[in-house]
Order: C-alpha cells, then sequence, then structure tokens
C-alpha cells in the first residue's frame, strides 16, 4: 500500500510524507534523541521541540506528573534557541531522507516574524509549526491562540517573512470554538492547522496538599484527551479548506485511521513515546498491514468518510 501523503500549501509548494504519521514538537526532542530506538528517516516528519528566539531554561521542577490515561507538563518550551539549533542539531539529522519540520515559539508577532525569516534561509528546514497555544508559559502562549484577532496577526507576521515554507498552526482546544480558530488562521494565511495541543488541567497531593507540578497547572496529554482531539479534528476539518493534522493520545495504527476518518489528513505522535520510545516507529510499520485489514487502498479516499447520519 501507498501510504504517501502531499499537503498542499497555499503558494503552491508542499509538504511531502512518506507516511502521515509525524513527532510531536515536544516529545520527540531535536529527532537525534530517538536514534538509537529506531531509523528516525522513516517518519513522515520530524517535529523538533519548541525553538525560541534565545535560549529557555524552562519552568521550574517538579514539571511533569503521571495521570490516569496521560500525563500532565509544564516544561515550560525549553530550548537551546534557534541559532544553537540551527548550528548543532539540524546538521545531525537526515534531513535529506525526512522532512524536518520547525515548531517556534514567541511572545510577540515580530519575534515570530524574525524567527520564521532565519529558519527559512535554512534549507535544511522543510516547514514551520508556529506554536499559538502552550498553556506552560505566562508570555504569549495560550493567549494566541484562544482569540483569533492576534492569531491572525501572528499567522501574517510568520507567512510574511516565511518565503516558501509552509506555514502550519498549531490550535489550542482551550477555546469555546476551535472551528473559529481555525477559519480566522486559514483566512490569514496558514497553509495547515494542526490541533490539539494540550488541555489544561492539574494534579495535587492529599498528604503533602500541593500541587504535583511546580507550574501548578500543566498540559494535559495522552490517551485521556483522545475523544477531545477527535472531535477538534472533525469540527476543524468540516470549517476550513487546508489540511489539517491530527494530535492527542494516539498510541496505535488504528488511532491513526480514526484521526484520518474525521478529517486528518497527517497525525503526530507524542505521549506514546514517553512511554515507549519505539512507538512511533511501531505504527508506522504496522499502519499498512490495517489498512489491508480494513481493505483500505487509499488514505486521502478514506480521509473524512465518517458516516455521521
Amino acid at each position: 500500500m501507498n501510504t504517501h501523503i502531499s499537503l498542499p500549501a497555499k503558494n503552491g509548494s508542499s509538504l511531502e510524507l512518506k507516511n502521515p504519521i509525524m513527532s510531536a514538537s515536544g516529545t520527540f526532542g531535536y529527532g537525534t534523541e530517538f536514534m538509537p530506538y529506531g531509523d528516525v528517516s522513516k517518519l513522515g516528519a520530524i517535529i523538533v521541540k519548541g525553538l525560541s528566539l534565545k535560549p529557555r531554561a524552562g519552568n521550574p521542577l517538579p514539571r511533569i506528573a503521571e495521570t490516569p490515561c496521560g500525563m500532565l507538563n509544564a516544561v515550560g518550551l525549553q530550548n537551546d534557541g534557534v541559532e544553537a539549533f540551527i548550528k548543532h542539531k539540524l546538521p545531525a539529522l537526515p534531513t535529506h531522507e525526512v522532512p524536518v519540520i520547525a515548531n517556534i515559539y514567541a511572545t510577540c508577532a515580530e519575534d515570530f516574524g524574525e524567527l520564521a525569516g532565519i529558519l527559512s534561509k535554512e534549507g535544511r528546514v522543510a516547514a514551520l509549526e508556529v506554536n499559538i497555544s502552550c498553556p506552560n508559559v505566562k508570555a504569549g502562549g495560550v493567549l494566541f491562540g484562544q482569540d483569533p484577532l492576534m492569531a491572525s496577526s501572528i499567522v501574517e507576521a510568520v507567512k510574511k517573512n516565511a518565503g516558501k515554507l509552509p506555514v502550519i498552526i498549531k490550535l489550542s482546544p482551550n477555546v469555546t470554538n476551535i472551528a473559529e480558530m481555525a477559519k480566522a488562521v486559514e483566512v490569514a494565511g496558514a497553509d495547515m492547522v494542526s490541533c490539539i495541543n494540550t488541555i489544561t488541567g492539574m494534579a495535587v497531593d492529599i498528604r503533602t496538599r500541593k500541587p504535583l507540578l511546580a507550574n501548578i497547572v500543566g498540559g494535559l496529554s495522552g490517551p485521556a484527551v483522545k475523544p477531545v482531539a477527535l472531535r477538534c479534528v472533525w469540527q476543524v476539518a468540516q470549517a476550513v479548506k487546508i489540511p489539517v493534522i491530527g494530535i492527542g493520545g494516539i498510541r496505535s495504527a488504528k488511532d491513526v485511521l480514526e484521526f484520518i476518518l474525521v478529517g486528518a489528513s497527517a497525525v503526530e505522535i507524542g505521549t506514546a513515546s514517553f512511554t515507549d520510545p519505539t512507538a512511533i516507529f511501531r505504527i508506522i510499520q504496522d499502519l499498512p498491514g490495517v489498512c489491508e485489514e480494513l481493505g483500505i487502498k487509499n488514505l486521502e479516499e478514506y480521509r473524512n468518510t465518517l458516516i455521521t447520519g
């Protein structure tokens, strides 16, 4: 079975994936950390951890807590900064064999635009994923993803400086109407959207009477959020004409197909990599067999064919 996926961009370019399965930003390091566990060139794409203009130390410890059917994180976008990524991390990745997508974070539109400009000049980056939906930072973060006007301003700043790079906007589920947000960024020029980012939550210890995270609240991810993610992807896919990338609790090839069924063109694997660093490689290997078992010959023909009536 041919698992190749082509995600078109508005400027005539496209993001070409050998399969619809990518790593989710913040769960796969810079990609090199998972090389001992499998062949990263087999991925549809590698999405690296969020990059900022300058290095970020992230939030204080503890910043990860296990929860039923998932985990909370408040890492706070710790990273080495975009220049260190280009100089030290990017050269170690097989960019001639697998697309590398840079996830970017900033606290204002101007800095988002500057990041896009820096990365657009780097020929080894295939696309940008713009994080307007992180719930674990005090400046910017999810606030951008909750206001259509603010989100649109970020999209415009990134698109102005991104050159030919396709621009993916990562949406937050922590909104009243995610379809409205998706339509707003589409109109502003986004080439694709990815959803969902984590759901804001918290966990506490009844003995110490303290929160389990130093940040108090964090982002919930894992199987617990999959029903919410499926709902969001379905709603967004009905609202926009640009490709939708599904994220949230995917742990198997069957999960992948559920997201494609409700409208996703591709998916990202996140929390599963924390519990099993070989998970993404296994899912890629399993997908053709599950498709054959279900009689699915073409993923694009299967996409968005949910029967609701």
